[in-house]
This record gives C-alpha cells, sequence and structure tokens, in this order.
C-alpha cells in the first residue's frame, strides 16, 4: 500500500514537476513566455484589488513571481513525493494564488469561448487545490506513533 501512495504521489506533482522544468529551461533574462502571459493577467488583476479594496498592491517584476511559482512548483513537488506536509502547503500555496490570476474567467462574458476555456482550467486548478487540502487533512488526522517504551523487566529469583 506504501508503494501504491507513493506512486499516486509521483503522478499527481507529475503536473507541477513538468510545469516548473518548461518555466525554468524557457525563464531566460525576462522570465520567458510565463512572465509574457502572467503581466496583462496581473495587471488586471492588481487593478481589480485596487478597485474592490482601495489598496495598491506593491510594484512587482513578474520575472521574479515567475522565479517565485517555479520554486514554490518544483521544492514543493519533491517534498510531497516523499509525503512532507510542509510540500503540499507550498503547492497549495501556489494553486490559491496563481489560480485566480491565470484563469480570470470572471473578466469575460460567459457567451465567450475564452470564458469556457478559462473556467474549465480554473475548476481544475480548484481540483487539484482540493486534493493538496485532502492530503493535507488526512496527514493531519492520522495519529502519529509514537516510540512505546518497554517497562524494565522485573527481576525474579
Amino acid at each position: 500500500m506504501a508503494f501504491l501512495s507513493f506512486v499516486g504521489r509521483v503522478l499527481f506533482v507529475s503536473v507541477f514537476i513538468l510545469a516548473a522544468w518548461q518555466e525554468f529551461n524557457e525563464f531566460g533574462v525576462d522570465g520567458g513566455p510565463a512572465a509574457k502571459a502572467l503581466r496583462p493577467k496581473f495587471n488586471v488583476f492588481s487593478k481589480h484589488v485596487s478597485s474592490q479594496t482601495g489598496l495598491e498592491l506593491p510594484p512587482v517584476q513578474i520575472r521574479h513571481l515567475v522565479a517565485v511559482t517555479i520554486a514554490l512548483k518544483g521544492i514543493g513537488s519533491l517534498l510531497f513525493i516523499f509525503g512532507s506536509s510542509l510540500g503540499a502547503y507550498l503547492l497549495a500555496l501556489h494553486q490559491a494564488l496563481a489560480t485566480p490570476i491565470l484563469y480570470d474567467f470572471y473578466n469575460y462574458d460567459a457567451d465567450k469561448r475564452e470564458y469556457t476555456q478559462l473556467f474549465v482550467k480554473f475548476t481544475q486548478n480548484l481540483a487539484l487545490l482540493g486534493a493538496l487540502l485532502f492530503f493535507i487533512g488526512m496527514k493531519n488526522s492520522i495519529p502519529r506513533r509514537s516510540a512505546k517504551k518497554k517497562a524494565p523487566k522485573q527481576k525474579t529469583g
């Protein structure tokens, strides 16, 4: 059963590992295609946040955001493979922050094709986030084994 659990974790994080590897290889000096795709979505997101809350997001270089996402996905995946809750937390953090920014279906009319595509990807990422939260919950609900101390044997005779 432990082997099946390990294989399941490897298959689960393969999405994150492959994405991190591709973004790392294409990073370059400007953050690569990931930064070019993220820039307009992040600008819309920051304008939306400032209009709704009145708070201005600090200026951020997009290539730094891409580097952080690569690190979260890479380190989180490796830790998750070996059953670490910290890895699951890192991946969940990435999903919680990146999903509403990257898959901004709410900025499109429901009639448009982009709306449907983004909504499907958004819900898929929510499912990944749900699986990570399920893993964290299960990991924390299993009682930890404590080393039992044997009672000293009584000498007879």
